[in-house]
């Protein structure tokens, strides 16, 4: 069984936070409708703020001042603008106790893993400073003398960004952090489920003299926000990170008017354990990364592919570190794995595995709800899995994973490939030739061997096929908020 931490209910009024303003043209404020959405505790199902819900004056009024704010800062020096982003880092660190309890509250993961995110958001804006000073162009040899060839770099404009509730603070950042360190501006719409973080890392930019305007955040109902925005001639990029049937949407509609789109969509990572591991070590090691925000994480490992000689020990060790964490209110000391976000997620996940037990799947810890009150998920392990299960093919987005065995590797590349994701992908071999056929092989953007860390700043992401296209961090941070532009000047 689950051990389970006590999951006490503090008075109501300690867990109230403040309502979450629009930030338009450099002013925080309702919107102009009065409209608000109510904000969920996942841990008590209680309302603990309200969101205010934009309106199309709203969106106006914010691409409007997102084109002159764009005016103002594409023409601010890199180096002025990584300036901005160092103190906003600063401020970041200085507030992160604060943001951190917000984020918690809001989206349910536990406090240590809620600050670490926010922490890494300073990180990501300090990546991004360094960067803006390093958008170089280059000289071309001209064919005749008097002419010089030039390549040179220039922000594409104003941006429309779309960022998700499983990592409300960090995603945005990466967007924001690049955006302005190539001299975009930006319109943000963050999750209306967990706004307070985002709110946090913009008001830290606001508090670090960044201009008016260049950017802005607005909250709603995200298919009205999403096609007004994209359909704006102000628009000139659109970047979002979710799942993949939202992300064909947004993709099509910025193909209406050619507008360049970043986005970072769903996955189904397969791991492949080969019998030349420690299989406990291994099993406690890929166990605490499954289970980390609740299993809501697009690079999640989800699909275990063990080899038969270590396909017992392993699963056994596996089975009994995922019945030992800690489930409980993400505020509570010793919780290690906090409620799914919302409702929706609950239910979810809960249809994926009632699908797959029902056609024959075994259940070999967890596998239900736990309690009545919050949304609470136990970690759980499913085996024997038929191949038309649906969640073989979806994406699960929580506690849970599926395992099975295999003898051949190629035939265990092809199964890891079988999916139409292709975000991350996982191996442990100590086999040289192993690694260098995965390497090649698999079919992702992401590959970690023998648990190398993904998604660090200084790392591309993103993925291949439904997964996405496009890439944050990394060397490639910049790229996608730039445009190239030739230049041949005569000079006589």
């Amino acid at each position: 069984m689950v051990e389970t931490a006590s999951i006490s209910q503090p008075e109501q009024d300690e867990r109230k936070l403040a309502d979450a303003l629009l930030l338009v043209g450099g002013h925080w404020r309702p919107s102009k409708s009065g409209g608000w959405l109510d904000v969920i505790n996942p841990a008590t199902e209680q309302a603990i703020s309200r969101v205010a819900k934009a309106s199309v004056h709203d969106l106006d009024e914010a691409l409007a001042a997102a084109w002159d704010g764009f005016l103002i800062w594409r023409d601010v020096a890199p180096r002025d603008r990584a300036s901005v982003l160092r103190k906003a880092a600063a401020l970041i660190r200085e507030r992160a106790d604060t943001l951190a309890l917000s984020l918690t509250l809001e989206q349910g993961k536990p406090l240590a893993q809620a600050k670490l995110e926010i922490l890494s958001c300073a990180d990501i804006y300090e990546w991004n400073a360094e960067e803006a000073v390093r958008a170089y162009g280059r000289l071309i040899p001209a064919r005749q003398d008097g002419v010089v060839n030039m390549v040179v770099q220039e922000p594409i404009g104003p941006v429309a960004a779309f960022t998700p509730w499983n990592f409300p603070a960090s995603q945005a950042a990466r967007k924001i952090g690049s955006a302005l360190a190539a001299g975009c501006s930006m319109i943000l719409k963050p999750p209306e489920e967990a706004p307070s973080a985002a709110i946090g890392i913009v008001e830290a930019l606001v508090d670090a003299g960044l201009p008016a305007g260049v950017m802005n955040l607005v909250f709603g109902i995200p298919s009205e926000i999403s096609s007004h925005l994209i359909a704006s001639p102000v628009i000139r990029k659109v970047s979002f990170t979710g799942s993949v049937p939202v992300g064909k949407h947004l993709a099509a509609l910025a193909a209406q008017g050619m507008k360049p789109t970043t986005m970072e969509l769903g996955g189904h990572s397969p791991v492949l354990v080969f019998d030349d591991v420690n299989p406990a070590e291994t099993a406690q090691s890929l166990a605490a990364n499954k289970f980390r925000n609740a299993g809501q994480i697009c690079i999640s490992p989800t699909r275990l592919l063990l080899q038969e000689g270590i396909y017992t020990p392993f699963l056994e060790s596996f089975v009994r570190a995922a019945a030992l964490i800690r489930l409980g209110d993400g505020t509570l000391e010793g919780t290690e794995m906090g409620p799914l976000a919302n409702g929706r997620r609950l239910q979810a996940v809960s249809s994926l595995i009632d699908d797959a037990v029902s056609r024959g799947a075994k259940i070999a810890t967890g596998g239900r709800r736990r309690g009545n009150v919050g949304y609470f998920y136990e970690p759980t392990v499913l085996t024997d899995i038929p191949p038309d299960a649906r969640i073989l093919h979806e994406e699960p987005f929580g506690p849970v994973v599926l395992v099975s065995r295999f003898s051949d590797v190629d035939a265990a590349i092809d199964t890891a490939n079988s999916t139409p994701f292709g975000l991350a992908s996982y191996a442990f071999t100590h086999n040289p030739a192993i690694v260098n056929k995965l390497m090649r092989r698999l079919e992702s953007g992401l590959v970690s061997i023998n648990g190398g860390t993904l998604g660090l700043i200084e790392t591309p992401f993103g993925g291949v096929k439904e997964s996405g296209y496009g890439r944050e961090g990394g060397l490639e941070a910049l790229a996608p908020y730039l445009v190239t532009k030739f230049v041949a000047h005569a000079t006589t």
